[in-house]
């Protein structure tokens, strides 16, 4: 076996290898990551959560994600943005949420930002940098995966400039895996889209 490939299953299907570790990562992997995500609050959500994964890992902000919609008003960046001190303080003494001072501040302030753009506009910011899927090579095992990209870093650098924190590049390429603007399942995985 080759390390790093597609391996089987509970059910025999090859899937990339960090959705095998618990039922929660396989039913995120195959039906969630890397699928198209569209929409202002929807994409919102998921740079929130990018966020707050950073330093952590995926499965914890996966099994609090029920709650994390809860604390932040199912992430309508309308509702957030109008968030007041005292919410801030309720977040900071949720226990379902990761209480991160900075990372709670980031996604506040970024609800802010973006509820002063046009609608679709955190969208096609985005997706302006999903990068030509033809040009990009299909990863074989998980070392052909980048954590960062150009396109990343010239995302990152698009969503700072326009005021918004906690997107650095890394995070930036999670959100593009994530939300579907790259395909990194490899070659092997029965949720690669053809």
């Amino acid at each position: 076996m080759t390390p790093g490939a597609a391996i089987a299953g509970p059910d025999g299907a090859l899937r990339c290898p960090w959705a095998l570790s618990t039922a929660d990562y396989v039913a995120y992997h195959d039906e969630e990551w890397g699928r198209p995500v569209h929409g202002d609050d929807a994409l919102y959500e998921r740079l929130a959560l990018e966020a707050f994964q950073s330093g952590l890992s995926w499965i914890t902000i996966l099994r609090r994600r029920v709650g994390f919609r809860s604390a932040f008003a199912d992430f309508k960046i309308a509702a957030v943005a109008d968030f007041t001190d005292a919410d801030r303080e309720r977040l900071l003494a949720d226990p379902g949420i990761i209480r991160n001072r900075a990372k709670i501040d980031a996604t506040l302030a970024n609800a802010r930002v973006i509820a002063g753009w046009s609608p679709g506009e955190l969208d096609a910011l985005i997706w302006s940098h999903a990068p030509d899927s033809a040009a990009r090579p299909v990863p074989r095992t998980l070392s052909d995966v980048p954590a960062v990209t150009p396109e990343s870093t010239a995302l990152s650098k698009a969503l700072k400039k326009r005021g918004l924190r906690f997107v650095g590049p890394t995070t930036a390429y999670a959100l593009m895996q994530a939300c579907g603007l790259v395909d990194d399942h490899l070659a092997d995985c029965v949720a690669r889209r053809p």
